[in-house]
């Protein structure tokens, strides 16, 4: 495998997409996108949840993944294609396609770099 695919070794959690909100990315789990060393990983967002077959190049002088998945959307079979970029940051900005349907751009951060919401005081909640 070539090196720069070691560059997306890890796990992301998708902070925005154009096409869905927040409150649906994060619907039944955090969203995320994952890729281990086999150049294989899943991702999830709202209800949908794919399994990523990876291919790994470089474009634009930034190492570049483009993968194809099949999953689940609603617990339909779904399937499609995408791509990512790795930005200087550390996050990946690409584009998810699902066949014959949507299709979004999105940003993930790495996840050791994602803030959580803070935590209100419990006397704020009353």
């Amino acid at each position: 495998m070539p090196a720069k695919s070691k560059s997306f070794h890890g796990s992301w959690q998708i902070v925005h997409m154009d096409e869905w909100d927040a409150e649906y990315l994060d619907l039944i789990e955090t969203a995320r996108i994952t890729i281990d060393k086999r150049g294989q990983g899943e991702f999830v967002f709202g209800a949908v949840k794919g399994w990523l077959d990876c291919r790994f190049t470089e474009r634009d002088g930034l190492p570049f993944v483009e993968f194809s998945w099949e999953g689940l959307s609603e617990g339909d079979s779904v399937c499609g294609r995408g791509w990512a970029s790795l930005q200087s940051d550390g996050s990946l900005e690409g584009r998810l396609f699902i066949h014959l349907s949507d299709d979004s751009d999105f940003v993930a951060k790495p996840k050791s770099l994602v803030k959580p919401p803070p935590r209100r005081a419990r006397d704020e909640e009353a």
